[in-house]
This record gives structure tokens, sequence and C-alpha cells, in this order.
């Protein structure tokens, strides 16, 4: 398991994650399909080569979602418990299809949780680049985390299934 403790997450750490990945003309049209997103930004390339932008978009919540994923092997992989919000999310530019995209996290805040004592609270913020270092999305993202010596298959089932924030 090669993600972090709570204990292991300090406000102020900054990671910039190895993992990259490229996005496909297919990533983009599948999860336009699959989320019923039929925005001709995203799906029709003659639309699409009409505006401003003269070629179809990613669709920023794969994106967002992409970000995510390229953070998890280093920082939740087995040790999350719950993500709880995402907030203040940005896309200052798009991505295109055979973007490469990489992520940088920042530790923004960290808690000991109110309802579980075997967890702690942790809010990031996320950063999404392109390999020149185009910024294509920043978003904070707050998570339950576990405690040392916790598992995930052994915690206790809370009344309700809620979570605080």
């Amino acid at each position: 398991m090669a993600g972090k403790y709570f204990e292991e997450l300090e406000v102020g750490m900054k990671f910039k994650h190895s993992a990259g990945r490229t996005v496909t003309e297919m990533d983009n049209v599948l999860f336009s399909s699959l989320t019923m997103n039929t925005q001709p930004l995203h799906v029709n390339e003659d639309f699409a080569a009409n505006t401003e932008f003269g070629q179809r978009i990613v669709n920023g919540i794969f994106t967002l979602g992409l970000v995510v994923g390229l953070t998890v092997s280093e920082l939740s992989e087995g040790t999350i418990i719950a993500n709880l919000s995402y907030d203040k999310v940005n896309h200052p530019n798009p991505t295109f299809h055979n973007d490469t995209i990489y992520a940088e996290t920042e530790v923004l805040e960290k808690r000991e949780s109110k309802s579980r004592a075997n967890a702690g609270i942790i809010k990031f913020k996320h950063t999404g680049k392109k390999s020149d270092g185009t910024i294509v999305i920043e978003f904070e993202r707050t998570a339950m985390f576990l405690k040392q010596g916790q598992r995930l298959d052994f915690l206790p089932k809370p009344k309700g299934h809620s979570f605080d924030l």
C-alpha cells in the first residue's frame, strides 16, 4: 500500500506526482457518452471546429477525475476512507485530445475527525498541468484518511454512514 496515513501528511507538504496521462479522443467521447453529456464542444468535431477553440475540448469532469486519479498511488491508495468534498474548481485553460496531464498536490489543512477516532480530515489543493506547464484545472478536495495502524476492512460501521465535514 503506497498511500499516506493521516499522521504522514502535514500542512504545507507538496507532491509533484510522477505519473502522467495522455488524454485520448476515446477517453473524452466515452466519458461524455457514459455521463450523458451531449455538449457538442466534447463530441462534435464539426461544431467545435467553429468555436474559439477550433477543436473539441475534453470534458472538465473527466479532467477533474483524472487529476484525482493521478494522485492516488502516492497519496490515498488503501488509506482513504472517503472523499468528502470538492471545492473551488477552476478550469483556466482547456484540455485537448492528446494533451498529457500531470498532477501536483499541496496539503492545505489537517485536523482530527469529529466523528471517528481512527480517522482524520485532510484538505488538499490539486493542480493539473499540461506537459508545457499550462494549468488546466485547480481545485480543493477534502478527504477522510485512516490513522496509522487502522485498516479499512476493520472500521466500525457508523450509524447512518455519515461523515463530518
